[in-house]
């Protein structure tokens, strides 16, 4: 076989043992499948059709994902060779396999043998199913959620080995993992992760007393990056796990699922469905009440009214649907630019279907956060939004998503705080299983001076999604208001270790601060600086510098806050941490007097916080609580 060619007419021999076939997407050790998700097999394919050349990040992106994806494919490059060198027990220092090209990319430097033809062992068991390389547009099937529902309700309800656990005897706990993209469509990614999160709000609400299911935030840690079931046992805690594929070939839709049960991780059942995209309707119709009967008759005992059932969709609401699922998708990245494009997905859901209440759900929440990114002040943005979760509680009352949007909107906007309560508690009756609402009723417990209350509901949130990055760090935040100072350090350092970028957990600054580690609170103000350099991190140098004696460099940060409030929106709240590190209480009193007029984020923290303490001899910071309905 001639250098940098391969025939794709069968599969072909490299090093000791490895058999690649490119035809039928496979790769082979001892003539056994090797498990390789698609996009390092495609990688490692990719390398081999051009052995002994050097192939750069660029090429690999324009041949695996193509123009337009939504991915960070440099991340996923880096992931996909290491995953290739696993498998292939490939040592990066001295190569076999594959060599790295600094600043330039990577060849493949086996010798390849000549084409082979092997006889496959009869598989035992689910075997995963491989993906054909389709680029294909993408026909959206929400009803493949109600495929596996049906599945695991049945399991559930008709399985009495010795594996199954009575329902009845606690509460079980299931993690759905982000079903796999094998479509060959990059840009479908933010719909098999909309199908991750359709099942488990579809498993969520089967039996919410005895099953609990781990949120989105956790499982999606997990995309592209599975490191073994028994890691994904311990990280999450729970009993069982879900996965899955989505694959579309032919004007075909192929779902593959299986339940793994964590104690021994035997698979306990693994289904295929294969389904024509124009029969989707029809289908769904037909297993939303398959579902009902299986859920009524054997699993819940005493139905929840509220719960939702599946239904059919109209063509329309498929459109919006889809729309929803890529909102969703901008808006879970927290930027700038990810918020915009979520306003312009969900609106275009809205354009769609009307009638799609999560579609104003989505915009509630996207325009409810971007004063605290310092986007857009609260008077321009909170409107909007309790306009979208309003629109959304008039179509559909009984939706937990809707009344947890308008419990934060009324509680960091109106400041009605029995309402707040009230709306959470509501979002909470209706599915005990959406951690959000546990995690946002948190925050209202502390900012009430509930912390007893407050923690054991923030440890509610943490066991529904014990990966999210936001609900530790504001377990951290809790901790910090109830001047558990030490606790607090320590939780926001185990946020810190699983991503040393998260801008929420740099508040360990304070807690550092009030500790009187003033040398460990100017050291992270620093590192945040290096992350992100703006509003958020001057505030956070001021006051660091202030603690530590070194006013000049904080008078330094705050006029950098001073000359950019001039020239566009900066949250009030920066301004105000800024002059507590200066130490000038009577300009922190008038911007806390500002952030009164502009319904700033930061007012209703003003009770608990104890980075106002300075402030709380002065009759007028007492005058302000009064105006919130915090005294």
């Amino acid at each position: 076989m001639s250098r940098g060619t391969i025939n794709n007419a069968g599969p072909f021999r490299f090093g000791e043992s490895f058999e690649l076939d490119i035809e039928r997407h496979e790769l082979r050790r001892y003539g056994q499948l090797v498990r390789l998700e698609r996009i390092p097999l495609d990688i490692l394919i990719l390398l081999a059709e051009k052995r002994g050349e050097v192939v750069s990040r660029e090429e690999m992106v324009a041949s695996v994902w193509g123009a337009g994806t939504y991915l960070d494919t440099d991340n996923a490059i880096n992931g996909a060779i290491r995953k290739i060198r696993q498998v292939l027990k490939d040592n990066p220092e001295e190569p076999k396999y594959i060599q790295t090209i600094p600043n330039k990319g990577y060849r493949f430097i086996a010798e390849i043998q000549p084409r082979v033809t092997t006889v496959e062992p009869k598989p035992e068991g689910p075997q995963e199913i491989q993906p054909n390389k389709v680029r294909s547009k993408w026909v959206p099937f929400a009803a493949a959620a109600v495929l596996v529902v049906v599945a695991m309700a049945a399991y559930f309800a008709t399985s009495r080995s010795a594996r199954r656990p009575e329902i009845s005897d606690r509460k079980y706990m299931l993690a759905v993992l982000p079903f796999e993209n094998l479509t060959g469509d990059p840009n479908q990614d933010y719909f098999t992760d909309g199908l991750t999160e359709e099942m488990i709000s579809h498993l969520g609400n089967l039996d919410p007393e005895h099953l609990g299911v781990i949120a989105r935030t956790s499982v999606m840690q997990y995309k592209n990056n599975r490191d073994g079931l028994s890691r994904v046992g311990q990280e999450l805690g729970v009993d069982y796990v879900l996965e899955g594929s989505v694959r579309r070939e032919s004007g075909k839709v192929r779902i593959t699922a299986q339940l793994i049960l964590m104690k021994d991780q035997t698979h306990i059942w693994a289904r295929q469905y294969d389904r024509a995209l124009t029969n989707i309707l029809e289908l769904e119709n037909e297993l939303a009440n398959e579902v009902a009967q299986e859920i009524t008759l054997t699993l819940i005992k005493k139905r929840d009214a509220n719960s939702r059932a599946p239904r059919t969709m109209s063509p329309r609401e498929y459109a919006a649907y889809d729309a929803y699922l890529r909102g969703r998708y901008f808006w879970n990245r927290r930027t700038v630019e990810g918020f915009q494009q979520a306003i312009q997905a969900f609106e275009e859901a809205v354009e769609k279907d009307p009638d799609y209440a999560l579609a104003y759900v989505g915009l509630a929440d996207t325009y409810a956060l971007l004063s605290a990114f310092d986007i857009a002040p609260k008077s321009e943005s909170m409107p909007k939004a309790r306009e979208a979760a309003a629109k959304a509680l008039a179509l559909d009352d009984k939706l937990a998503e809707a009344h947890a949007s308008m419990a934060l909107i009324v509680q960091n906007y109106d400041w009605d705080w029995p309402k707040a309560e009230a709306e959470y508690k509501r979002a909470i009756e209706l599915d005990p299983n959406y951690a959000t609402a546990h995690h946002w009723y948190a925050e209202f417990l502390t900012l009430q001076s509930r912390f007893s209350e407050a923690l054991d509901e923030i440890e509610r949130a943490r066991l529904l999604d014990p990966r999210s990055l936001i609900i530790s760090s504001d377990r951290g935040a809790i901790l910090y208001s109830a001047r558990r100072y030490r606790e607090a350090i320590q939780q926001f350092r185990e946020v810190l270790q699983m991503e040393p970028n998260f801008r929420r957990a740099r508040i360990i600054v304070f807690a550092y601060a009030a500790e009187g580690l003033t040398q460990d609170a100017l050291r992270e103000a620093a590192e945040s600086q290096k992350v992100e350099d703006g509003p958020f991190t001057w505030a956070l140098q001021a006051y660091a510098h202030g603690r530590a004696g070194q006013k000049s460099e904080a008078k330094r940060f705050l006029h950098k806050l001073e000359e950019e409030r001039s020239r566009r929106y900066v949250n009030s709240s920066r301004l105000i941490t800024a002059n507590l590190g200066v130490g000038d209480y009577e300009q922190a009193l008038k911007w806390c007097e500002q952030g009164l007029s502009e319904r700033a984020t930061v007012i209703p923290w003003l009770r608990v916080d104890p980075l106002y303490d300075p402030l709380r001899s002065d009759p007028r910071f007492h005058a302000l609580l009064a105006k919130a309905g915090l005294e």
